[in-house]
């Protein structure tokens, strides 16, 4: 799924893994993203940016993931130099 900045998502991961792919970074939008039923633990969500973006300031195309149980956070977008950076946790 492709994630539309300004949006908040309730991710399911009961069934599998799921991945979400950010949109194309326009400064200062964001995205949230929430563990739905308890089970980025067993499941992981993988974060992956829109192409040649970064997250957390690594090389361009690094994924995100999130392996922690009722996790709920928001990623918005600082510019070409850090990419999307996690807002909260």
């Amino acid at each position: 799924k492709t994630a539309v900045a300004g949006e908040g998502y309730f991710i399911d991961t009961t069934s599998n893994v799921c991945n979400v792919t950010l949109p194309t970074g326009v400064l200062g939008e964001e995205v949230v993203l929430c563990d739905y039923a308890g089970t980025f633990d067993s499941n992981n969500l993988t974060v992956t940016p829109a192409s040649g973006e970064k997250i957390q300031g690594q090389s361009a195309d690094t994924t995100l993931t999130c392996a922690v149980e009722r996790a709920s956070f928001t990623l918005a977008y600082s510019g070409a130099t850090q990419g999307w950076l996690l807002k909260d946790k």
